[in-house]
């Protein structure tokens, strides 16, 4: 069958062969998968060597390499096989193996040199995995320091190539077309309040009896799937169509299923994941129904969770949906969103390296000897903060020494394919006599659906005892090798599984709390599971799987736990409390994570505990419990107008005030029990402390706390809006002809004139300019109000007083 890739097929192979990186743009359904590696076979730069392709999945991993080895008239495992976690067909004959991109991270790190493979072709690259990102980094530091003969060939549908190629130093592009049959897209929108199973379902048996060929839908993920078959099977009438799943967790016979084509006179619906995206070709498929959603790993390093969250596809992701129902012959495309909406899609997903738990990347990068990500080819570098909190883990689980190195325990871990939690929960094990229970429990954790969907680990276990599926038994295969790698395969020993997962979750530790299957976790998250689960009357539990919510989280899988087996994971505090009367008293806590596990009263406090208590309340609080009085306050305003006329006078603000806090307030702290009983006076004298005495006087001159008036003096408040001012009847300002100011008579007083009740007449900051201007109309009104009171016609002129007139005058 001639396919678009081959009409590049010769010019790639020129490139290859010429230089160190290849890049190849290939849309979907052009042949790139199953022909590339068959047509480098027999280069003669291989010179015998093996080829290594990498795939994303497992899934389409056998099936490029089952597809291959039948174009050769074999099967898998002669000349072309395949190697994935669970399975390997790969012989002694075998030149070209397809391998996912964990695999191959594990192989390189063993082997940097990578000796008997000419060439490592990555495949769907622009699905950006974190385990491509890092292989593609490493195999080309290998290249550059080991290997100078290593081919590297990146392919990819929709990715930026030209990033690609300046990444591999300019490396040369070869761009196919793809071959795609016409697609119809027909929109069908969707109600939001409907279930997505509802729709899709719908949708699925509505394209059923429009159009003729299978049909293919996307769903976000396994419950899902099940969901949608179970709608689709109370409806459907036809008995000639076959509703079948897609999703990597399946037996390799259910999968089989799916992507073979249907019998002679049947139909089928294939209800898949984004599994179906790229690389398969699901035989006698023309229909896609797409529900537009998939569901996407988001790491939180301020939990150490990772949550399966459900997103809009990217444009490109539903393209490459659309482009399925054209591989074969033209087709048709249900979107259940509106045309509108499509503008709306993000070009890409985000690369996994910006969102995944980092400490796997972090204990690989130690294990190469890398101790940044500089100099790696990495299109895009990892977060900082992400990286950062990944070692403190490893530091925590002892792969890291303080330096960042790798410790012996570390390199214990490398030997075993798992996430560095997973691999230190065996090790755990193995050291207490049973690698082989951590094995299973780790196996169970990374294998969605082994042993069951049950929420308590122990009956998940015995489940994937009594599991006799294909899957099952591959899975058994590996649980012995992992064992065998922590240094033991066990069964001596008697370890609760709950001490287990805290091992490699210690954050994970949950106490009850509130009502039935309410906990609280040592993260301070609070989670739960179903009143009903027998795991919600245990006091503690250890939790291995957690489903996400913005405020609390689900529990997927636990297992309970003994709390004597916290000693070790203890911390121990005292605090000084206040009790409800006000008096100190020390407590002891112990406290694993958020949890207090236990306190008691130990005694009084001693002078110095409650001032250092107090010291640390304002470490942690700043100044939020003084209680600033008239004194103390009208001291701080007046410092903090000076210091707006003049950078020499202290700053007063919160954040001075507490970087200062030494100088001034830690000793008003002797002699209290709290800082609300810091006196005002005290607070006033303690900014006092400020000032250096030769500037005192100064201060008083420059901002005096009141206004000499002809009767008297007045208070200036200098915190008020708008600058100092002062209140004061207008009657004790008779006679004054020359406006007050402070400040070295730079910044004239706000002047709030008042009636003889102490309303407000007016505001001035030109005294003598009212006396000659508004004067004239409030003495018209205030005349006839308080005809009692003298209101002269040149108050400039006349005597203040604060009296009223003598009667019969």
């Amino acid at each position: 069958m001639i396919l678009p890739i081959h009409a590049v097929l010769e010019e790639m192979k020129v490139a290859v062969a010429a230089n160190p990186a290849v890049v190849l743009a290939a849309p979907p359904g052009a042949g790139k998968t199953t022909v590339v590696p068959l047509a480098l076979l027999n280069a003669e730069w291989l010179d015998g060597r093996k080829i290594l392709l990498l795939e994303p999945r497992r899934l389409a991993a056998r099936a490029a390499a089952e597809r291959m080895a039948q174009t050769l008239g074999e099967k898998a495992g002669d000349t072309v096989g395949y190697r994935t976690r669970l399975q390997s067909r790969v012989g002694p004959r075998t030149r070209i193996e397809v391998i996912t991109e964990g695999v191959f991270t594990r192989m390189i790190l063993d082997d940097p040199g990578l000796e008997g493979v000419g060439a490592v072709l990555f495949d769907e690259f622009h699905e950006r995995s974190l385990d491509a990102d890092l292989g593609l980094a490493l195999a080309r530091d290998s290249q550059s320091v080991l290997r100078d003969d290593l081919k590297l060939v990146v392919m990819s549908a929709t990715l930026d190539i030209a990033g690609v190629s300046r990444l591999l130093d300019g490396a040369p592009v070869i761009e196919a077309q793809g071959r795609a049959f016409p697609v119809e897209t027909i929109y069908l929108g969707r109600n939001p309040v409907e279930r997505i199973e509802d729709a899709t379902a719908r949708a699925c048996l509505t394209a059923l009896g429009d159009q003729s060929g299978s049909v293919l839908a996307f769903l976000p993920g396994q419950g899902e799937i099940h969901r949608t078959a179970q709608r689709i099977g109370e409806r459907l009438r036809d008995p000639s169509v076959d509703v079948v799943a897609l999703y990597g967790a399946l037996d390799k016979e259910t999968q089989d299923r799916a992507i073979e084509p249907s019998p002679s006179g049947r139909r089928k619906i294939v209800l898949a994941t984004s599994v179906a995206e790229t690389s398969l070709t699901i035989q006698g498929v023309r229909v896609v129904v797409d529900c537009g959603l998939s569901r996407v790993p988001r790491f939180e390093p301020s939990s150490g969770l990772t949550r399966l969250a459900t997103v809009r596809v990217s444009r490109s992701s539903a393209e490459q949906r659309r482009g399925r129902a054209g591989r074969t012959e033209p087709g048709v495309c249900y979107r259940l969103w509106d045309e509108e909406s499509t503008r709306g899609l993000i070009p890409h997903q985000r690369p996994e390296i910006l969102e995944a738990d980092l400490t796997g990347l972090a204990l690989d990068l130690a294990r190469w000897g890398a101790r940044t990500t500089e100099g790696l080819a990495l299109l895009d570098a990892p977060p900082a903060g992400a990286l950062a909190e990944a070692r403190t883990v490893l530091t925590r689980l002892g792969a890291l020494d303080a330096q960042g190195g790798l410790t012996a325990h570390g390199r214990r871990l490398t030997r075993t394919p798992l996430a560095p939690r997973l691999a230190h929960l065996v090790a755990v094990a193995a050291d207490r006599g049973d690698a082989a229970l951590g094995a299973r429990i780790a196996a169970v954790l990374s294998e969605p659906g082994l042993g069951g969907n049950d929420v308590d680990l122990r009956d998940r276990l015995r489940g994937f005892e009594r599991d006799r599926s294909a899957r099952a038994q591959d899975a058994r295969k590996l649980v012995e090798r992992w064992a065998k790698a922590a240094g033991g395969r066990g069964g001596g020993g008697d370890i609760a599984p709950g001490d287990l997962l805290a091992e490699a979750f210690p954050e994970r530790v949950a106490r009850a709390r509130g009502k039935p299957g309410e906990v609280l976790l040592a993260s301070g998250r609070g989670a739960f599971l179903d009143a009903a689960e027998g795991l919600a009357r245990e006091a503690w539990l250890a939790v291995g799987d957690l489903g996400g919510g913005e405020a609390r989280d689900r529990i997927r899988l636990a297992a309970p736990l003994d709390p004597s087996s916290l000693d070790a994971r203890l911390t121990t505090e005292d605090r000084l409390v206040r009790e409800p009367s006000g008096r100190m008293v020390m407590r002891r806590i112990r406290r694993v994570g958020a949890i207090v596990f236990d306190e008691k009263i130990t005694g009084a406090p001693d002078r110095a505990a409650i001032t250092q208590a107090l010291r640390d309340e304002v470490e942690a609080n700043g100044l939020a419990g003084l209680k600033w009085g008239e004194r103390s306050s009208g001291f701080r305003a007046r410092l903090a107008f000076l210091h707006s006329l003049d950078r020499d006078w202290p700053e007063v603000s919160d954040a001075t005030l507490l970087t200062a806090r030494e100088d001034w307030l830690w000793s008003l702290l002797e002699g209290v029990q709290d800082l609300s009983q810091i006196r005002d006076e005290a607070l006033a004298q303690g900014l006092e402390m400020l000032v250096p005495w030769d500037r005192r006087r100064a201060m008083d001159e420059l901002a005096p706390q009141r206004l000499t008036t002809p009767l008297g003096s007045a208070g200036i408040d200098y915190g008020a809006e708008g600058g100092p001012r002062v209140d004061i009847r207008v009657q004790e300002l008779f006679g004054v002809t020359t406006h007050p100011a402070v400040g070295g008579g730079r910044v004239p007083l706000t002047l709030a004139l008042l009636s003889p009740a102490r309303r407000p007449i007016q505001m001035t900051k030109d005294l003598p300019g009212f006396w000659r201007g508004s004067w004239k109309d409030v003495r018209s009104e205030m005349r006839g109000r308080y005809p009692r009171h003298p209101w002269p016609e040149n108050p400039a002129e006349a005597p203040p007083t604060n009296r009223v007139k003598p009667r019969g005058t």
